[in-house]
């Protein structure tokens, strides 16, 4: 069945209400901290309270003679009998020689790091005498110089033995020499320098974790808050602990919410894992949200600068950029990729520049490890991009819409000079019903309305493109991935025609429960109702890589549609042989199989029941039974991509910045469930807003102690500060998966930073404001307008 055919199914397309959204209004969810075990006992981790120190001594005699204390673990306890968290992706260096990559231990072993490095780990019966325990755990440090800014890092103190200038690896794409040469003949260059800050995630749900051990069976269990449970095994059984991959089970419920900081596997689930064992308890821990702005990793954190070469009449000719990159004070699971392979394989953007060449540093410093944030590279490379493109329309006296037509890419499928290959799109589509959805031809009203409130006005633009369900394997692996990219989907069939769905992609806010229902349902003419959907859970699901990167309905839903054409195969055959004819003459839609020429035909249900209860049916060429199980593997990537327009009201007195407006057209390919998509926009394009104005990750430059470390300093979104989203959709199907699918889960997050800061700074540009680094606070908008006065 082609993407088309899928297309025009019955439940394609429906906004059919969440099927999983009863349990979580009514409080009927199941999250890691809801979840209690029998004999249960507490864990509390003691953290560094310094960026950078030797541990030359911990003492736990007293917190071990606390009352309810069962243990604590400091890193002496744990050495030799575990390896360190492993990073999820080789990056070799231009000269060939591999990223440096330091142990990361799982409690510190000599030194600390970061504020907030895990100490120790205190157990106990209840939560408040492991606090309690926790207050009197004494550690001996020898404070050293910390290095928090990227552009100290090479001159900063040595984090780690294995890279004395802090310097992970030099990773480069593209034809150097010949875009040098191009920049040396062209009509005009543009250049810009700028930060892309660091975020701190803040999922609803903070981490949590329960560790378990079954001595009569030798069994673990560990419930995790995770988005792809079968990953966080395999890496911690094969690479940390050295047990048997079949004696772990790990679990994750209802997550609330991960955003790429629940992917990968933290010290906190080996530690309870193993201990488990040791003490014969089960052990919970639930992250304070004080622990989470300290430990789970943080995102983006980019350096950059680019140039843009043109001709006389706006034609991009070659973009040249190099990039430093904030690792952090460790590698966490998959944060070499987002600097490199996720960030600068997407810097052709929808344009048709002919030569690019990336540069990209990567290092360490004193800071929570930096890795993948919903977006992971794509929002990073988009930034850097689209404020290029603008403000090389400035530059020239050109729109903002028109030096972005001029060089959209047209014809497909499209190689870029950066690796990837576009399958299909339609940009000028997109920027298109953008400009009509935002009625830009009534901008100019708007401006003399804001003029007369004493408001300027600005409209910024943002054509991004991205790529995910990250593909195929072999070639994802030769980039230097370390575990395979594929997913796999069960299909059970039961004996009266309803169906389970067993995933490897897990859901913590997707909707899958409801989405690849509406897939099933739609291939075999059941109800929605008839579908239920399993996940997280390695104990009852096939091995698959989880959730992140959009993937889960193009990689995830095409498992399922692989795992469907078996069960249609076999029911065929089944329908054949009781409608006495040949399986080449059944056709099957709408839920029934029918015979070719005639008007014999039976329903599904029918099908199902015989395959189980087989009085009459060939044994000796079928089994029985309607199960099916299948594994996908993407040829290429999926490219949504779109264009977003802002407007934006600023205060020139004040600097205090208002989103007026705001417009998004997306290209999803085919769409599934509009109404889930819709939500899913709104959510991106609130972090990305969130990023533009408000959010920023600073820790003091000389100490390293993190200075927004909680609500009151770290300024989340709220719902008032956002205008009702003008949302749309083009579609291009996908060429090459089976549903004609692309992904929307992090589109918003991607799009809409640079949408609003080009607005500001068209609003500011009549002021004298050339540029300024996210968030546009009103303090740094203010600044901006003084020092251009």
């Amino acid at each position: 069945m082609g993407a088309t055919d899928f297309a025009k199914l019955p439940h394609i397309g429906e906004a059919v209400r969440r099927k999983e959204d009863y349990r979580f209004l009514t409080g009927a969810g199941q999250y890691t901290d809801d979840v209690n075990l029998a004999h249960q006992a507490q864990a509390v981790f003691v953290r560094s309270p310094h960026a950078h120190a030797r541990v030359k001594s911990v003492d736990v005699r007293k917190a071990e003679a606390m009352p309810g204390v069962l243990k604590v673990y400091a890193g002496k306890d744990i050495e030799g009998k575990m390896n360190g968290l492993p990073c999820g992706w080789l990056i070799t260096s231009t000269d060939g020689t591999p990223m440096k990559e330091p142990p990361h231990p799982v409690l510190a072993q000599g030194k600390v790091r970061y504020v907030g490095d895990h100490v120790a780990m205190v157990v106990a019966e209840t939560l408040q005498q492991a606090r309690d325990a926790a207050e009197v755990v004494e550690v001996d440090y020898d404070v050293l110089d910390a290095v928090v800014a990227v552009g100290d890092a090479k001159r900063g103190p040595a984090l780690h033995d294995i890279a004395p200038d802090n310097h992970c690896y030099k990773w480069a794409i593209g034809d150097k020499a010949a875009v040098d040469s191009v920049f040396a003949k062209a009509a005009h260059v543009t250049r810009l320098d700028l930060v892309n800050n660091r975020l701190i995630p803040n999922a609803m749900e903070p981490r949590a974790a329960i560790g378990s051990y079954n001595r009569a069976t030798d069994e673990y269990t560990l419930y995790v808050a995770n988005q792809n449970p079968h990953v966080e095994r395999l890496l911690m059984t094969a690479f940390v602990l050295g047990l048997p991959e079949h004696k772990v089970r790990v679990i994750a419920p209802d997550v609330g919410g991960g955003f790429g900081s629940k992917i990968f596997l933290y010290a906190e689930d080996v530690a309870l894992t193993w201990a488990a064992r040791q003490l014969n308890r089960s052990i919970k821990w639930t992250a304070e949200r004080a622990e989470a702005f300290l430990s789970d990793a943080h995102g983006r954190d980019h350096v950059s600068h680019a140039e843009m070469a043109m001709d006389k009449d706006g034609k991009f000719l070659a973009l040249r950029v190099q990039t430093d990159a904030n690792l952090g004070a460790y590698l966490s699971t998959f944060s070499t990729a987002v600097p490199t392979i996720l960030y600068a394989t997407l810097l052709a953007g929808q344009y048709t520049t002919p030569q690019i060449y990336v540069e990209v540093d990567a290092w360490f410093t004193n800071t929570a490890p930096v890795d993948a944030y919903r977006g992971a590279g794509r929002p990073e490379a988009t930034y850097l991009l689209e404020r290029l493109v603008s403000r090389c329309g400035w530059e020239l006296g050109l729109g903002q819409d028109e030096i972005r037509r001029r060089n959209f890419i047209t014809q497909f499928p499209y190689q870029t000079p950066v690796a990837l290959q576009y399958d299909v799109g339609d940009y000028r589509a997109a920027m298109d019903k953008a400009q009509k959805l935002a009625d830009v031809a009534g901008y100019a009203a708007r401006v003399k309305a804001s003029e007369a409130k004493g408001l300027k006005r600005g409209m910024g633009y943002s054509s991004y493109i991205e790529a995910c369900g990250i593909a195929p394997s072999n070639i994802a692996g030769a980039l230097g991935a370390r575990a395979g990219l594929f997913e796999c989907g069960e299909i059970r069939v039961h004996p009266t025609g309803s169906v389970t769905v067993f995933t490897g992609s897990h859901s913590h806010g997707q909707g899958h429960e409801t989405t690849f229902a509406q897939v099933v349902a739609a291939r075999l003419g059941i109800p929605v109702e008839n579908v239920d959907v399993v996940h997280g859970d390695t104990g009852r699901v096939p091995f698959g890589m989880g959730t992140y990167g959009s993937r889960s309905i193009s990689v995830g839903g095409a498992a399922i549609m692989k795992a469907l054409d078996k069960i249609e195969t076999k029911a065929k055959k089944i329908a054949a042989h009781l409608m006495e004819a040949s399986d080449a003459d059944i056709e099957f839609s709408g839920g029934e199989f029918k015979v070719k020429g005639t008007d014999k035909k039976i329903p599904f249900g029918q099908v199902a029941l015989t395959a189980y209860v087989p009085h009459n049916y060939p044994l000796d060429k079928l089994e029985p039974g309607l199960n099916e199980t299948a594994f996908y593997d993407p040829t290429n990537f999926t490219f949504p991509a779109g264009t977003y327009i802002c407007e934006v009201e600023v205060d020139p007195a004040t600097g205090a910045v208002r989103v007026d407006r705001f417009t998004a057209v997306d290209d999803f390919g085919t769409i599934i469930n509009p109404m889930i998509v819709e939500g899913q926009v709104h959510g991106g394009l609130v972090q990305g807003i969130g990023q533009a104005l408000l959010e920023n990750c600073v820790y003091d430059r000389q100490t390293g102690q993190l200075l927004t470390g909680s609500f009151m300093d770290y300024a989340m979104p709220r719902a008032d500060d956002f205008p009702t989203f003008q949302l749309d959709t083009i579609c291009t199907p996908c060429t090459h998966n089976p549903l004609g699918t692309k992904g929307c889960g992090e589109a918003g997050a991607i799009g809409s930073p640079p949408a609003v800061i080009n607005a500001v700074l068209d609003a500011l540009r009549p002021l004298g404001v050339k540029d300024f680094d996210m968030p546009a606070s009103p303090a740094r908008v203010w600044d901006a307008i003084q020092s251009a006065k």
